[in-house]
């Protein structure tokens, strides 16, 4: 099978520091990976160099047959690349809809996106559709007009995630969707991953600290450790191995 997102021998260096050495990976179509690892393996660091934040000092990123090598973040995007971060950013005074009608009006390059911010610019029929068709998918056709900053901060994650799909990406890369939720909002986190991955065939490449949850859902672990991958496999087989238990004393595996 032939990878749909392959990163080959990635390397970041910061102050002389590797922050990554020599990491490989890869993303099948429609599957869902983990990348996990204690604080400061460089989890953020590789998703950073995958999604264009970051510029490796070395390595190569293809992506669906495109040689990623300093393309900027907008123009993966449109190749089918989406990303969420950790610390969630929702707009106050902004509905759930309209975070994700704006989304939709920032993919499709109309020009547009200040007149939506405005009120001055009605959304087309087919970005209506596409709005309501992933409202539906995430379940939240019920809080669709309600103020963003009104909901939990599960369903904001879930509001999050909506925006991020609705550039239709074939990958998503997920930065720690659990963090700050309790034990039933990961379980909802994680029912609406599932969901997505199966309705949308999407690909997620997800790091995650909450070890359970990356059992329940990847078919696939990676493991960082100070910036170098020390396990790859199925998740059940990295989350035996002894040197990965090791690298996670005190981390909760």
């Amino acid at each position: 099978m032939t990878a749909l997102l392959e990163a080959k021998a990635i390397t970041k260096r910061f102050s002389g520091i590797n922050a990554l050495d020599n990491v490989s990976l890869e993303v099948n179509a429609g599957e869902m990976v983990a990348l996990i690892g204690p604080n400061g393996a460089g989890k953020t660091t590789l998703f950073n160099c995958l999604s264009g934040l970051l510029r490796p000092d070395g390595g190569q990123v293809t992506f669906d047959g495109h040689d990623l090598t300093g393309m900027a973040t907008h123009h993966r995007a449109r190749l089918g690349l989406a990303r969420t971060f950790q610390r969630i950013e929702l707009f106050a005074g902004m509905s759930v809809r309209e975070h994700l009608l704006v989304a939709e009006r920032a993919r499709t390059a109309r020009g547009g996106l200040w007149r939506d911010l405005l009120n001055l610019s009605a959304p087309r029929a087919a970005e209506r559709q596409q709005c309501d068709r992933i409202l539906e998918l995430l379940e939240l056709d019920d809080v669709a007009d309600a103020p963003a900053e009104s909901l939990s901060l599960g369903r904001g994650r879930i509001v999050e995630l909506g925006r991020a799909l609705m550039c239709e990406p074939s990958l998503l890369f997920l930065d720690e969707p659990s963090s700050g939720l309790d034990m039933s909002e990961t379980t909802v986190m994680g029912d609406v991953l599932l969901t997505v991955q199966r309705e949308q065939h999407t690909a997620i490449l997800l790091v995650e600290h909450d070890v359970p949850m990356v059992e329940r859902l990847a078919s696939r672990t990676y493991v960082l450790d100070c910036g170098t991958r020390i396990a790859e496999g199925t998740t059940a087989e990295v989350l035996a191995d002894p040197v990965v238990r090791a690298a996670y004393i005190g981390q909760g595996v």
